[in-house]
């Protein structure tokens, strides 16, 4: 039996999860998405991809800044909907959201709830070293990923898994298992459990300055970094260039253990080149880059970027 639908989703993350929901046969009656926002060069205002994605599935799309207006809350409970799927929306609902509609709220969470509760949980886990994430269907409370749990699914974490990659997987489990959660959700047959208390962490919004890569760390830290901040926003260094610095984000490398680093002569600190492949030395180890990107340019391999760019042997980065 079809169910009426409203769906919340913003970023790519949330469109194979709509297309999943209307694919299985339910009623969408409206889209909420985050409302416009400037982008690229010319700062245009651009849709989110889920309003992109509604608007060519036919489907109303509304996009509040909150819902703190009446007239806002008042839309949303008219919509009569049977319950709300969020995945990656981007706004804290009130609890007069939460309770519209008739069986509730179930939000598509990209990670093994209660670690990683917050806005970058893919980030998050990858930068941490975790060698497993998953999808979490958690029916919506008040308070910051704190429902109680209803099917969980793991995907491990492999050594070279960037965060894109990650992400592209999550998605397709968060729109299969949501698919279950309705059908369970249908037949009453779905289970509700509290979260544990105990392994609680928070997976805060990435800010710009953890994006800038510095080597004073083992050489395991910084590949980390670059993994899961990989393809976007990117983790970078500056090099010194004409008329200053030039910024290069490094989009994939590879840990060289201590005792694997090449022999130079002279300073091997952290943070200077070791060779021409390149590789940079580190607290501990060191990493050889692998995909690299400069500012307005498109991503190569690190060889690419060492027969365009002068970075010599013994040139400290970072």
């Amino acid at each position: 039996m079809a169910m009426r639908l409203i769906f919340m989703g913003t970023p790519d993350f949330s469109v194979p999860i709509l297309d999943a929901l209307q694919a299985a046969g339910h009623e969408i009656a409206a889209v909420y998405s985050q409302p416009a926002r400037p982008a690229g060069r010319g700062m245009a205002d651009v849709k989110s991809a889920v309003h992109r994605r509604a608007e060519a599935m036919g489907l109303t799309v509304r996009t509040p800044v909150n819902f703190k207006d009446a007239a806002t809350r008042v839309e949303f409970q008219s919509f009569n909907a049977d319950a709300a799927v969020v995945a990656a929306y981007g706004l804290i609902l009130p609890q007069e959201i939460l309770s519209s509609p008739r069986l509730g709220c179930f939000n598509v969470h990209a990670s093994l709830l209660p670690r990683w509760r917050g806005a970058a949980p893919i980030q998050r886990a990858i930068m941490a070293g975790d060698t497993v994430s998953g999808v979490t269907i958690m029916k919506m409370e008040r308070g910051l990923d704190t429902g109680p749990m209803c099917l969980v699914r793991e995907i491990a974490i492999t050594a070279a898994m960037t965060a894109g990659e990650l992400h592209d997987q999550l998605s397709v489990v968060g729109a299969e298992l949501m698919g279950e959660a309705l059908r369970r959700l249908e037949d009453a047959t779905l289970i509700e459990t509290p979260q544990p208390s105990d392994g609680v962490t928070y997976a805060a919004k990435i800010e710009k300055r953890e994006t800038r890569l510095m080597f004073g760390v083992n050489a395991v830290e910084v590949v980390n970094r670059i993994r899961g901040l990989s393809p976007f926003p990117g983790a970078w260094f500056e090099v010194a260039a004409a008329g200053g610095t030039e910024r290069i984000k490094v989009l994939a490398a590879d840990v060289i253990g201590d005792g694997d680093e090449p022999t130079v002569a002279g300073d091997r600190s952290p943070g200077v080149i070791l060779d021409a492949t390149p590789t940079i030395g580190c607290a501990a180890g060191a990493v050889r880059l692998r995909t690299v990107q400069r500012a307005g340019k498109k991503p190569v391999t690190a060889a690419e970027f060492m027969r365009g760019f002068r970075l010599p042997i013994g040139t400290r980065v970072g």
